[in-house]
């Protein structure tokens, strides 16, 4: 469509600009064809950018070097010049402009063959008006360049931001899913062996099974809630965090496992993020007990408030047996991870005095001012060594398996 525009726009121009230019020469069939010749090679720039510049600039050159009338004859080369240098072909368009201009302003004085001979002012110009449309075109291709990194820069912003959501309702699912199922397979276990002997006990595991499944059905519908929010009304639950503990610690008591849970310092208010996080620790941590730890373990949780942060344990007193270790070390990165990416500290691994431990810091904001200085003082690590806060990128965690090898 433009370079049919063009080719009108030139033709209708330069006839009309003929007729009050007497001394130009009069527009026969090869000025006509010269015309012509930019807007057609106008048609394959998309695909040949190089050689329809050079045709389109080859062409109006000619035309106007051969002294025809000076009309709207240039628009299809600067249609040419400005798709040429956006697409990156900037010495090569400045290669042609120059030798377009030292040909239309020299070649009718050094052949003598009736070749315009522009004055010393147009020359100048011409000169002007082709240095000009050119810094107009260099000066697209920045702006150009400039959007294009912005919105390469917002899509890969989106892309992550989708890679990192994908991960959170990953790590949910996996802490919802393991606590409850190991909930339901404990219970189903008890009711198997209860059934014939003591069926009102097995009528209370079976309950207790009803209860885990339908609370892990709803948890399961609020994580993947955000997968689509417009579909979804307000959460008519709070989200998940400590205020939910002793549920939770009721659920893991009823199932076999005794839990003490101790609280340092004065309760307060905690970011949402913050919450969430705490939480998912004690209910990974404790499904790490149930699995791990044997049927005689016990656990303790500590929670302590602190003026900066939160501190989160979990510490039983059973042992890990052979065969029944976490190899792939999911949950413990899971936690890490999750603790990492709130700038928090985390450690997991055997007591100095038996049982197995998982420490969890989390800052709160209360500690956005604390100085490096202050963010490098050290804490005991579970087995009574000393680590330093770690970064974001440090989230690998290491735990001694029962043959006495690390994993992380």
């Amino acid at each position: 469509m433009l370079p049919a525009i063009l080719a009108l726009i030139q033709v209708l121009g330069s006839s009309a600009a003929g007729a009050r230019q007497p001394e130009a020469r009069l527009l026969d069939l090869l000025g006509y064809a010269f015309l012509l010749a930019g807007p057609l090679a106008l048609t394959v720039r998309h695909r040949w950018r190089v050689p329809a510049l050079v045709v389109t600039i080859g062409a109006t050159t000619a035309y106007f070097t051969l002294g025809y009338p000076h009309g709207p004859g240039f628009l299809a080369a600067l249609v040419a010049v400005f798709g040429a240098v956006r697409a990156g072909h900037r010495v090569l368009v400045w290669v042609l402009a120059a030798g377009a201009y030292a040909t239309y302003a020299f070649a009718g004085r050094l052949v003598d063959g009736g070749l315009a001979q522009p004055s010393l002012g147009r020359a100048v110009l011409v000169a002007t008006w082709i240095a000009v449309a050119l810094a107009v075109a260099e000066s697209v291709r920045v702006r150009s360049a400039h959007f294009a990194e912005v919105s390469r820069t917002r899509t890969e912003q989106r892309r992550r931001q989708a890679s990192e959501e994908r991960l959170r309702i990953a790590r949910e699912l996996h802490d919802v899913l393991g606590h409850h199922l190991s909930l339901i397979n404990v219970q189903a276990g008890v009711g198997l062996h209860l059934m014939d002997e003591r069926p009102e006990q097995a009528r209370v595991a079976l309950t207790a099974i009803k209860q885990a499944s339908a609370e892990a059905l709803r948890e399961v519908r609020s994580v993947l809630a955000a997968l689509r929010p417009e579909d979804e009304s307000a959460p008519r639950a709070p989200a998940p965090g400590l205020a939910d503990l002793p549920g939770l610690v009721a659920d893991v008591t009823g199932a076999g496992l005794p839990v003490e849970v101790v609280t340092e310092g004065a309760a307060r208010p905690l970011p949402a993020e913050v919450d969430r996080a705490a939480l998912r620790v004690v209910q990974e941590a404790l499904t790490n007990v149930r699995r791990h730890a044997g049927p005689a373990a016990a656990a303790v949780v500590t929670i302590a408030y602190r003026e900066n942060d939160l501190v989160v344990r979990v510490r039983d007193d059973g042992r890990v047996r052979p065969g029944e270790a976490d190899h792939d070390g999911a949950g413990l990165t899971g936690m890490a991870e999750r603790i990492a990416a709130l700038r928090g500290d985390f450690a997991a691994g055997p007591h100095s005095d038996g049982g197995f431990e998982v420490y969890a810091r989390l800052p709160t904001p209360a500690a956005s001012g604390r100085s490096e200085a202050e963010s490098a003082v050290k804490r005991p690590e579970p087995d009574g060594t000393a680590a330093s806060g770690r970064s974001e990128a440090e989230s690998a965690v290491k735990r001694p398996e029962p043959d006495g090898t690390a994993v992380s």
